[in-house]
């Protein structure tokens, strides 16, 4: 290969544009093959001054500006731990698809992935959904103690590395995350180097983890006005985005018999299980023909399936509901938690509720949540250290004795939704990737 430099003025002369800031130098190869004789001058691009370039060729520098104008934008979004911290990011991540999906060829697509923990949940509802999912070793900090919380703080350092190495292999150009002791680190080691970062803050008072990224995050969307106050310039109340099944959910009538459907969140809640089966000889006298659908959770699902059975119960027992949104249809009366996630799917299905708010939930917000529904009258509201069999049978009975109190429940609880809250923060990444 022989090296050869060419004067602007010459090249000029023979069809080739010179820009400035760099020189032109030209290849001349040989040998490339055993019959192959000289070959013609091929221009190279080095750091200088007076560049030129064969006239209506593309210079390397132009061709690469060409494949990384069409080169997918990058958005990690953070899923880890409960339903509450993977629906409302797999809401957005589905908009967000969906959007690239409808680009111009000439467009630059989406890549979208998830960074989840090890846990089944995540493990399982993600690459269902058509996402990549990477995992990382991660652990909780709030409301434990003991040893347990010891062991969990010798997690943080391997999450920190293990976050930190996701980052450098995908290069994410937003990251997008829920709260939650994985959203934590990962948003955090994320804005110390300046990727831009988008915290979706569903609950009316944020928790713990979302407060201390408070300070660090790019922008936050928030779910509820009154939460902008721990926020400042970067609050965006969007709205909370949930699953669009949800909205698409039609109005019920109410008529016997009854579906009542009990959620306890996606791990159960074990208060709750033991209330309803402590109920059952006190509905089996008052609405024999009541129909329960019954998400218990791993740990209590043996006990409560094998509860429903002695009693001669009417009532399909699962660990899990895949198909929440199926469920929602069918029922006439929801017993759930509080968490942000439930109450806005409440609200999206237009759904009437009795809620029992997780006392332990960081600084009560799940009390707050459930405060926002009761206030409008869509849900009736039971704390659980007043939770009894009998207070429990009186508010589900005493709700489907009165099909047309439902009814205007679901009305006010469709009032609260926000069908568009997935879109608004999809809008948000859309203008952090600009």
């Amino acid at each position: 290969m022989n090296v050869v430099g060419v004067k602007v003025e010459e090249a000029e002369r023979s069809g080739l544009a010179p820009i400035p800031e760099l020189k032109l130098l030209c290849v001349t190869c040989s040998g490339l093959s055993r019959n192959a004789g000289p070959k013609a001058p091929i221009p190279v691009l080095v750091s200088g001054s007076g560049l030129a370039t064969r006239q209506g060729l593309p210079t390397r520098g132009e061709s690469r500006n060409a494949v990384s104008a069409l080169r997918a934008a990058r958005v990690l979004m953070i899923a880890g731990g409960t339903g509450g911290h993977i629906f409302p990011v797999l809401a957005v991540a589905e908009e967000l698809r969906a959007r690239g999906e409808q680009k111009q060829a000439s467009e630059a697509p989406y890549t979208i992935e998830f960074l989840g923990t090890r846990r089944a949940l995540e493990a399982r509802l993600i690459p269902a959904a058509g996402f990549p999912l990477r995992t990382v070793a991660a652990a909780g900090l709030k409301g434990i103690g003991g040893l347990e919380r010891l062991r969990n703080l010798l997690v943080l350092p391997r999450t920190a590395l293990e976050t930190a190495k996701v980052l450098r292999e995908f290069q994410p150009q937003v990251v997008v995350g829920a709260g939650g002791y994985l959203a934590g680190p990962a948003l955090l080691e994320a804005a110390l180097q300046d990727i831009p970062t988008v915290l979706i803050e569903l609950n009316a008072r944020p928790g713990f983890t979302n407060r201390v990224l408070a300070p660090v995050v790019r922008v936050a969307a928030l779910g509820f006005e009154q939460t902008a106050r721990y926020y400042g310039a970067k609050a965006r109340v969007t709205g909370h985005p949930v699953r669009k099944a949800f909205h698409e959910i039609l109005p019920k009538e109410h008529v016997p018999p009854f579906t009542l459907l009990v959620v306890g969140g996606s791990q159960g809640a074990k208060a709750i299980n033991e209330a309803v089966l402590a109920s059952l000889p006190l509905i089996a006298e008052r609405m024999p023909r009541l129909r329960i659908l019954h998400q218990t959770g791993e740990r209590d699902y043996n006990a409560v399936w094998k509860a429903y059975q002695e009693q001669g119960f009417a009532a399909e027992v699962h660990i899990f509901i895949e198909d929440m949104p199926g469920a929602f249809a069918r029922a006439d009366l929801v017993v759930s938690r509080a968490g942000a996630t439930a109450v806005a799917e409440l609200a999206a299905a237009g759904k009437a509720s009795l809620l029992i708010p997780f006392p332990a939930a960081a600084d009560q917000h799940q009390l707050d949540n459930a405060g926002v529904l009761e206030h409008v009258g869509a849900a009736r509201v039971i704390e659980q250290a007043q939770l009894t069999p009998e207070r429990l049978v009186e508010a589900v009975c005493g709700l489907l004795d009165h099909p047309e109190c439902l009814a205007e429940m679901e009305r006010k609880a469709r009032k609260l939704a926000q069908p568009g809250a997935a879109a608004r923060i999809a809008e948000m990444i859309e203008e952090l990737l600009k």
